[in-house]
């Protein structure tokens, strides 16, 4: 935790495919935890379109309650809008497991600790796409 103007918060990165989020969290007294902007500007409702996207990003503040209050904004950069969904949920994700230990073990088996490294295969040269050729003939 870092404490700047006597307020402490958390600040950590989570990444999917191209996609990377910037999340800080910071203790607030209201009595509720929610994204309060994403990128400076909009409101979790206002950035991700579908409720599939929002309840991605918050999923790990879903399933794994804290007693205290947290104001979360995020910062997102690069790939699509379902990617920037996962890559907040892992930066809170790891957040809360800076802020307490005890919850490392449920959100490593829920797989929110852990980074996704799938993303789109380079093309190859002398093929079509990273691995369609051209039809083969026998003949």
């Amino acid at each position: 935790m870092t404490e700047k103007k006597d307020k402490k918060y958390i600040e950590t990165v989570g990444r999917r495919k191209t996609a990377t989020a910037r999340v800080r969290g910071v203790e607030s007294e209201k009595n509720s935890v929610k994204i309060l902007t994403v990128n400076g500007e909009k409101s979790l409702e206002e950035y991700f379109k579908t409720e599939k996207q929002r309840m991605t990003a918050m999923e790990s503040l879903v399933k794994f309650p804290v007693p205290v209050c947290f104001a979360i904004t995020a910062k997102l950069v690069g790939g699509g809008s379902s990617a920037q969904a996962e890559a907040v949920r892992h930066g809170i994700a790891r957040m809360l497991n800076e802020y307490d230990i005890k919850l490392r073990k449920d959100l490593k088996k829920a797989g929110f600790l852990c980074r996704d490294q799938r993303c789109k295969e380079r093309r190859k040269f002398g093929l079509k796409k990273a691995r369609k050729a051209a039809q083969w003939s026998k003949r």
